[in-house]
């Protein structure tokens, strides 16, 4: 709909002052004068194409880098990044939003090949440049992939023989490190080797990449084959395909696993990207798709061991996508811990159950699962 909108208005030929040609389809006949006085597209340059805007009763529209965007004005004032109304050195507005009047309007609106320029009428100029207003547009965010992505099965991943990282190099470079985040970022997964097999070398590479998040458990800990807290993880029990802490309102974005010390047999771990599982729904049955993205629901952690007493609850659907271009982001599967559906109408259940199992035969494909034997010190 807006693409076709957007053609729309890009046929519609600009009529000159006193003119007596066609009028605008999507005006009434007695707004031909506003049209005029307000819908003329303006350039840095004649003729350019580069750039040009338009005002309106209630916004500014701006083409520029092949993007027609468009400002509410409040929108405009809220956002200014003038030293009076946003703090460079926290990153924080300053501006109260609830004191903007919500019927202002630009006094004067000038645009060069670089900045937009807005003078409103207490006479505050806000200054915006272009390329800024491309990145931060809702048009833009539309175009714009928030996290690139490789999407894989175990036979993908093999042939793209993604390399792992020294730790050496990874703790003392930025090539190391830059290399490991460009593999996790890519994959989801990286691989660091030769780190000292202790707790404490672990952390230290954790640290590397980003804070660590107090748990449950702390903030590192080991686990073995030990049921004391009462969880299926520290049990000999093999674990189907999930994602872990769907218990938090904001589940984990990084974990790290370092495998210290084995002996005997067994011990593989299984990864499976979640992600091209996903696509493949998307694919084959995006109304599915919808309904895992769309259902609420709760995931649960729940420990009465000892002098451990917790019950944590998580809530968001199975697949999190960002609204506005229904890029995936976030996936909480884990039926173990998934709680008593209780936040979804009888009519809903049932459709929401064939969506889960389609998901669960994607991750659940041979072709999917990449089998990997940790060692002490990768």
């Amino acid at each position: 709909m807006w693409c076709r909108r957007l053609a729309y208005l890009l046929k519609v030929p600009y009529q000159p002052s006193g003119s007596t040609g066609h009028r605008s389809p999507w005006l009434p006949h007695d707004s031909r004068t506003v049209l005029v006085a307000t819908a003329r597209w303006h350039h840095t340059v004649p003729g350019s194409l580069k750039c040009a805007w338009q005002l309106h009763g209630d916004h500014l529209e701006l083409r520029y880098a092949d993007t027609l965007m468009r400002f509410d004005f409040v929108w405009l004032r809220d956002h200014c990044r003038s030293a009076s109304c946003y703090n460079t050195k926290t990153n924080q507005r300053s501006l109260d939003t609830a004191s903007v009047d919500l019927g202002i309007k630009p006094k004067a609106v000038r645009v060069d090949e670089t900045t937009l320029f807005l003078t409103w009428p207490d006479g505050h100029v806000t200054r915006y440049g272009l390329e800024w207003l491309v990145k931060n547009s809702y048009e833009g965010q539309k175009q714009r992939v928030m996290h690139p992505r490789i999407l894989w099965n175990a036979e993908i991943y093999r042939q793209a023989q993604v390399p792992s990282v020294d730790c050496r190099s990874f703790l003392e470079t930025d090539e190391g490190l830059k290399e490991f985040l460009q593999n996790f970022l890519l994959y989801g997964i990286a691989f660091v080797e030769n780190v000292t097999p202790t707790k404490e070398d672990t952390e230290i590479l954790a640290e590397r990449v980003s804070l660590i998040r107090e748990t449950i458990y702390g903030r590192m800990w080991y686990f073995t084959s030990d049921f004391s807290r009462g969880d299926t993880a520290y049990t000999k029990l093999a674990l189907d395909r999930h994602t872990d802490t769907t218990y938090f309102q904001e589940p984990c974005g990084i974990q790290v696993f370092h495998c210290l010390k084995h002996e005997g047999t067994g011990g593989r771990t299984l990864l499976v990207d979640g992600f091209y599982a996903a696509e493949q729904v998307l694919r084959q049955a995006p109304d599915q798709f919808e309904l895992l993205s769309k259902v609420p629901l709760k995931h649960e952690y729940v420990e009465n061991v000892g002098d451990c007493h917790n019950h944590m609850i998580g809530v968001g659907p199975v697949l999190n996508v960002y609204p506005w271009n229904n890029e995936l982001y976030l996936i909480r599967y884990n039926n173990y811990d998934r709680a008593v559906i209780n936040t979804v109408p009888y009519d809903v259940v049932h459709r929401w159950y064939a969506a889960h199992r389609t998901l669960t035969a994607e991750l659940r494909r041979p072709e999917n699962e990449l089998w990997v034997k940790l060692k002490p010190g990768k």
